[in-house]
């Protein structure tokens, strides 16, 4: 099907919401992309996407709800979940352990990487506006209690746990910042702010045929983009 859309949002497939962001962002690069989705979708069916965004630094934001339940389909546990946390779909206890979106984030080329308390709502409204600015693949993991499925990370349980970032930290310097998430991962803190950013060419710095134009201003005519993309990318 050839068309197409004049619309501000798409309602994608569980777990594709990046894939349908970084088709936005290479057909119009000059847009601003962001993709809001859930724990589940991002870092389970959606980990595929997560993990290459980041290494592509793709200059979309992505805002994640992370509340370590799949609360839309009654509380199964997401990939965030506690080793040991039960469910409908772990009644004797989840034997794995949970994913480390942060680590990932960093290891794999993120740009910009964040985290927010949805208690702390000035700060965290902060933090989007930053990874909005940022050019790049920024990523904000919003610790996100469900009250109706998890009742292990309550917001008692974020508010004991969770601590603003120094006003000396060092968000440049990857190898610090790793050391720093692994202690708080180990500890089982959670530290609020930006916690690394840096400037660094974006996926469609590479593509020769944005150079001058983004591919909407090109000719709509399907057979002159058909041709001239064919002509660029072959």
């Amino acid at each position: 099907m050839n068309d197409f859309l004049n619309a501000y949002a798409v309602h994608g497939l569980h777990g594709r919401g990046i894939a349908n962001a970084i088709g936005a962002k290479i057909a119009n690069h000059k847009l601003p992309v962001l993709v809001i989705a859930g724990d589940g979708d991002t870092y389970g069916e959606g980990g595929n996407h997560f993990l290459h965004a980041c290494r592509g630094n793709h200059d979309i934001t992505v805002i994640i709800h992370d509340n370590s339940v799949y609360g839309l389909t009654t509380g199964q546990v997401s990939p965030t979940a506690h080793q040991g946390a039960k469910s409908k779909s772990t009644p004797y206890g989840l034997p794995e352990q949970p994913i480390r979106p942060l680590h990932i984030a960093l290891t794999q080329g993120a740009s910009f990487v964040a985290q927010a308390f949805a208690g702390k709502v000035p700060q965290m409204v902060d933090l989007i506006k930053q990874a909005i600015a940022h050019r790049g693949f920024s990523v904000v993991n919003i610790l996100q209690p469900c009250v109706t499925f998890n009742k292990l990370q309550t917001y008692q349980y974020y508010l004991q746990r969770t601590f603003d970032l120094d006003q000396n930290y060092d968000k440049a310097d990857l190898k610090q910042v790793l050391s720093f998430v692994q202690k708080a991962y180990e500890e089982e803190k959670f530290p609020l702010g930006v916690l690394y950013q840096v400037n660094k060419p974006v996926y469609t710095d590479f593509l020769e045929i944005l150079k001058n134009e983004t591919l909407i201003d090109k000719a709509k005519d399907t057979k002159l983009i058909t041709k001239e993309l064919l002509k660029e990318f072959l």
